[in-house]
């Protein structure tokens, strides 16, 4: 069975734990890249983040993808913005017809929880056979941790 990790990183912490997982695994990963920058600091950041999520963009990815069948199982990372995944994952999930996987979702957060993110996007992505979730507070301020979180995750999904 093949694996394919994708996800977008905004500061570097899901990126930080997609990079593990995938290494784990030994799957193919890939980083959502769009023609779109967001700010990246003080209050413009949340806003605009924010305001993304809610108005439900679709930024254009920059990635040119495989063929997505090829995969039986795609995991899918995020951060969390204003409860929900990010808008270039809404992008990604809107261009590719996903079905008929196995998907795992994980997210990262500054503390507000996942399982609201985790629901809205099982929902976007119905047809599929979910897995596994999980969720890291702030990866990159507890490193080891976390990666010994993401590792003993990535083993447990039985791929």
């Amino acid at each position: 069975m093949s694996t394919l990790v994708v996800y977008f990183s905004f500061s570097g912490g899901t990126k930080f734990i997609a990079e593990k997982i995938a290494e784990t695994l030994g799957a193919d990963i890939t980083e959502l890249k769009t023609s779109k920058n967001y700010p990246t600091e003080g209050f413009r950041k949340y806003f605009w983040g924010g305001k993304s999520v809610i108005f439900g963009e679709k930024p254009t990815l920059t990635n040119e993808f495989a063929d997505l069948n090829q995969y039986d199982t795609i995991i899918i990372g995020t951060p969390i913005w204003a409860g929900s995944f990010t808008p270039p994952m809404k992008s990604f999930i809107s261009q590719y017809n996903i079905r008929g996987k196995r998907i795992a979702l994980f997210a990262s957060h500054a503390g507000g929880g996942a399982q609201k993110c985790f629901t809205k996007l099982k929902k976007e992505l119905s047809g599929n056979e979910f897995i596994g979730e999980i969720d890291f507070v702030e990866p990159k301020k507890s490193l080891e941790e976390n990666l010994l979180k993401a590792v003993s995750w990535a083993k447990g999904l039985a791929i």
